[in-house]
């Protein structure tokens, strides 16, 4: 299965582990709650998939690579502790808690959350020493003599031996105590996952072209050379960054990241072509609307890759700015819900208004330490809180060097501000939507770059999103003609299987 698959899978799973009786007890015993073994080849983004698992779920997290631990960090520390028996007294070893176990214990504490994931990875790494412990743990749920604690739900993960020389295979009777999902690299997959975290287009678009370079792992004369989803990601933010400090991405630098000498040279090759194509076509003057017929007939002349390169660019600026209206949107949405709970506070308890601000600004910061700690804070929730926060503090600041007889009226006058520089914002990326399908029309006609425009913009979750509540009527044509065509294939196949 794909990544997207197995975290689905994994999801699922997890819910079913932490579903309770009407007594509160879990209906699945803990005993018969099975470690998920997620087995996968490297960089695919088995870690990734746990965190979000645990956003989504709204459970806390712990991550611990195994590689790392020793017998000792792992199972805790031996003391020597004294003891009576019948009268008689005994020298016995104990251990001190478990670092992984704490760990999920000072979670706990930190978050006020009581169930989760524990999640560690490498598992099939381990050192000879820790090995024979492995068992009893994926048994038992104990570390030394110290259990993980009810309500949570542990996932490991692992390579495979052709990936990795230290990895030793689990026999039967360890497999047969856990649930193997295995899971492979898929580019589709990840393009989605690539186009939602903002990942380069030069590397989308070069990889949409050659999608056998997204994922390779080959021996030859030379030694291991690979390519993996996880050198894809990184490359693409540091070419970002590069971008932005106008410091030059070549070979040597592509190679730190891809280990292929072929693709290095095939990529960089290619990124070079894409900043020619960024240079040549005014990618702004097309998103404005303002181009000239010099760009359209040169767009019209051009080869697949180089159209291909252009719809890229576009879609890349186009997708990024719908990306941050809706994240404004969504931000302005959970304002409006904090304002409506001040504005009932103030009417309510007749309180200074800047006191009842700073309580609200304080259980926002509450909470995004509680999902700090829990280790469930996503980017998207980060910033929506952080951009509220500020917001609040601005409008104390301004309340009490601007004294008002009903001051909400100043607090609401500032949400509308902002509310309507977003609709401003929405309204310009709807003509420039509009701009990049009329641009389109005339350069590729009928071609097959339309059906990439229509399917991207289908395939994101921002554009998709943004469509869906907006509205695009340029999209909504070209995607009905699409279909239609689509349907006139499948007849034309049947009348082909019917062999008239």
């Amino acid at each position: 299965m794909n990544i997207k698959q197995a975290k689905e899978h994994i999801k699922n799973s997890v819910k079913l582990y932490l579903k309770k009786d009407a007594y509160g007890d879990y209906r699945i015993p803990v005993v018969r709650q099975r470690p998920i073994f997620l087995l996968g080849s490297p960089g695919i983004g088995k870690t990734a998939i746990m965190e979000q698992i645990a956003q989504e779920l709204g459970i806390a997290l712990v991550s611990y690579s195994m590689t790392h631990h020793t017998r000792q960090s792992a199972l805790g520390l031996p003391f020597i502790t004294h003891k009576t028996y019948k009268g008689m007294a005994f020298d016995i070893s104990e251990y001190t808690m478990s670092e992984i176990i704490a760990s999920v214990y000072e979670v706990m504490e930190g978050s006020g959350i009581e169930e989760g994931i524990l999640f560690l990875d490498e598992i099939n790494c381990v050192s000879e020493t820790l090995a024979p412990s492995m068992l009893q743990f994926l048994q038992y749920k104990v570390f030394g003599k110290h259990k993980v604690p009810e309500g949570w739900v542990i996932v490991t993960a692992g390579n495979p031996p052709e990936y990795n020389k230290s990895v030793r295979e689990f026999d039967v009777v360890t497999m047969d105590r856990m649930k193997l999902v295995e899971v492979e690299a898929d580019y589709p997959t990840w393009k989605e996952y690539a186009l939602k975290q903002g990942i380069h287009s030069a590397v989308t678009t070069y990889l949409d072209m050659k999608k056998s370079d997204f994922y390779r792992v080959e021996t030859n004369v030379g030694g291991k050379s690979y390519v993996t989803a996880r050198g894809w990601e990184d490359l693409s933010a540091t070419m970002l960054l590069c971008e932005e400090e106008g410091i030059k991405v070549d070979e040597t630098l592509v190679g730190q990241y891809l280990h292929n000498e072929k693709i290095v040279k095939e990529f960089t090759a290619y990124y070079e072509l894409f900043n020619k194509y960024k240079k040549d076509y005014k990618v702004e003057e097309i998103l404005n609307g303002t181009n000239t017929a010099q760009e359209v007939e040169r767009a019209r002349i051009a080869k697949f890759d180089e159209r291909l390169s252009l719809l890229g660019m576009l879609l890349d600026k186009l997708e990024s700015e719908m990306r941050e209206n809706l994240e404004t949107s969504d931000y302005l949405t959970e304002l409006m819900k904090v304002l409506k709970i001040i504005k009932t506070l103030h009417e309510r308890e007749e309180k200074d208004l800047c006191a009842i601000i700073e309580s609200q600004i304080q259980a926002r910061q509450k909470l995004l330490e509680t999902m700090r700690s829990a280790g469930t804070l996503s980017n998207e929730d980060r910033k929506k809180n952080r951009a509220i926060i500020q917001f609040l503090e601005a409008r104390v600041k301004a309340l009490r060097l601007e004294k008002n007889e009903n001051p909400f009226i100043m607090l609401k006058a500032a949400f509308d501000r902002e509310v309507a520089a977003m609709k401003e914002e929405n309204e310009k990326i709807q003509k420039r939507l509009h701009n990049v399908f009329a641009f389109s029309e005339v350069a590729f006609m009928d071609g097959n770059e339309m059906l990439v425009l229509v399917t991207e913009l289908t395939v994101n979750v921002y554009s998709s999103r943004f469509i869906g509540i907006y509205g695009s009527p340029d999209y909504a044509k070209h995607n009905e003609d699409l279909m239609l065509h689509e349907r006139e294939d499948n007849i034309m196949q049947e009348i082909d299987n019917l062999a008239l």
